[in-house]
């Protein structure tokens, strides 16, 4: 196929008015990020001081120099506890990513205990649940940085319960032939004792690492016993008596090194079959120009192929069905050398559209190709008509399609994501592999107007139900609310922060960290395992 001609007129007055809008975004969310490492460099003085690492410092040590890191969820949690948000950001007390070490690709989990001690937090918690499920589900080992005051006890209620699923997640990585590689850096309490002792490997650091059940606090509350940390549960406790620790670093630097070589022995890539060279031709036409393609406002409409053409090697793309369903878009094109088969949207999705996507989704299914879903819809087709035209029955085939695909899928979020167009396109709850968003995404079950609408009909209808003559003026000042909340609760600030994607990045990465996620999962493809029982036990 000729590669896609593009329409789109660089620096139109349009243009220019959707890059400033979309680059505003962007500084508002690398601004937030910039404050989760401002918030936690403030302990900088402290932990040199003690000759200790801040925690960025150490996943900076522990990864390969000038090698790739995909950080995820970074703004997890913003403005949902305490003052987060405000001065200070926590992104969740946690840094998490994929990157390299010693050549293989692995999940970090870092406790950020340059903020609040790495104390846990509700959305700390579903944040490193999500990441353990990504290093299962695409083969990852997993290194986790260990220093944390343990869980939050103020909002212990939030994350108890379902904090047991970290420890669940660390039997099952080992279980499943998935090393797992702890460094002690400081403090691992409570829970962090178990993030310790659930752990294959375990690396201790003399004078730095505590591993308890109970801090000298609490062990004198529950028993009067008095104890130091040391003496509780000290780096040469559990090195030389207890056996908990496999290796002692005389400081981080030390101790990161040691985890290096763990995984360098592991040969963990040795039975992976050699790499081919790709030919990755870059796309046609500028990747600057997303920009100023797509508008923040996602009522306002633009041709997705346009935006393909720009992430897409070569700008190929083979268009599927063109003109049945043409709101819904699908078609063949790769991404870094990778076969990916694009589903998108050019408005919302009807029967036919549904009915193209089902069988689409089948056939990448039949030749093994991933799907990405490019997600920008107002939802499922309603009407008269639409119903006449079976679009319960004919979304319900795609969304089948999409929850029983047998291939990768990988999401991302780059406008509208409303209704149950949120779910045929793959959203959170459909276990995409990776899931991303824009910053002007726009997540809810339909639009804030569209909502107050349907609660003025819904209260008119009512009143005159009862004989009474609706008050407009309270319709409309309740309606007025509506929009606010709607508009407030629905944006990708809002969004991230309860972990609904993996994280936000700016439009024009999407290509790079699109053809990240499809290396992951192809190689994790390759892999083969050695499961186990019960995971390694600690004898």
């Amino acid at each position: 196929m000729p590669p896609f001609e593009t329409a789109f007129i660089a620096n139109s007055d349009a243009c220019r008015v959707n890059s400033a809008a979309n680059l505003a975004l962007i500084a508002q969310f690398r601004g937030l990020e910039d404050k989760v490492r401002h918030t936690s460099e403030r302990s900088a003085e402290k932990f040199h001081k003690r000759g200790q690492l801040l925690p960025r410092e150490r996943v900076a040590l522990l990864l390969d120099r000038d090698s790739p890191f995909l950080e995820l969820s970074t703004l997890a949690g913003l403005g949902c506890h305490e003052d987060d948000g405000e001065e200070n950001v926590y992104g969740g007390g946690l840094v998490i990513g994929i990157g390299f070490v010693s050549g293989v690709r692995v999940m970090v989990i870092a406790s950020d205990a340059g903020i609040k001690g790495g104390s846990s937090h509700p959305y700390g918690v579903d944040k490193q649940i999500r990441a353990q499920q990504i290093a299962l589900e695409n083969k990852l080992p997993l290194l986790n940085l260990v220093e944390s005051a343990g869980a939050n006890l103020m909002l212990q209620a939030e994350m108890f319960v379902r904090g047991g699923t970290t420890f669940a997640n660390l039997a099952r990585l080992s279980a499943a032939g998935i090393p797992v590689i702890s460094v002690v850096h400081g403090s691992s309490t409570a829970g962090g004792a178990y993030q310790t002792g659930l752990a294959d490997y375990v690396v201790l650091v003399r004078g730095r690492s505590k591993v308890f059940l109970a801090g000298p606090p609490l062990l004198k509350a529950a028993t009067g016993e008095i104890a130091d940390d040391e003496t509780l549960g000290g780096a040469r406790l559990h090195f030389e008596t207890t056996g908990l620790g496999e290796y002692l670093a005389a400081d981080d630097a030390e101790a990161l090194c040691t985890a290096r070589e763990i995984v360098a022995k592991l040969g963990w890539n040795s039975r992976l079959p050699a790499v081919r060279e790709r030919s990755t031709p870059a796309p046609r036409y500028p990747t600057e120009e997303i920009l100023g393609l797509v508008p923040t406002d996602y009522r306002k409409p633009y041709d997705v192929r346009e935006l393909i053409a720009r992430i897409a090697d070569d700008s190929d793309w083979l268009d599927f069905k063109p003109a049945y369903g043409p709101h819904t878009v699908c078609g063949h094109a790769a991404i870094m050398g990778h076969a990916v088969g694009i589903i998108g949207n050019n408005g919302p999705i009807d029967a036919n559209g549904a009915t193209k996507a089902a069988q689409f989704i089948q056939l990448c299914c039949q030749s093994g190709t991933p799907i990405l879903f490019l997600q920008n819809t107002t939802g499922f087709m309603v009407g008269v008509e639409a119903e006449a035209a079976g679009i319960v029955k004919h979304g319900s085939k795609m969304i089948q399609a999409v929850t029983n695909a047998s291939v990768p899928k990988i999401t991302i979020q780059i406008g509208g994501s409303f209704g149950a167009g949120h779910y045929g396109m793959c959203g959170r709850a459909f276990d995409p592999r990776f899931i991303f968003a824009w910053p002007n995404n726009r997540v809810a079950v339909m639009g804030g107007e569209q909502a107050a609408k349907v609660l003025a009909i819904v209260s008119e209808e009512g009143a005159r139900a009862r004989g009474q003559e609706p008050d407009m003026e309270r319709i409309a000042q309740a309606g007025a609310k509506v929009v606010a909340a709607y508009d407030r609760a629905s944006t990708a600030l809002f969004a991230t922060a309860r972990l609904w994607d993996d994280g936000l990045i700016d439009p024009r990465d999407t290509r790079r960290v699109v053809g990240f996620c499809l290396d992951t999962v192809a190689e994790a493809d390759f892999r083969t395992l050695r499961p186990n029982s019960f995971g390694v036990a600690r004898l």
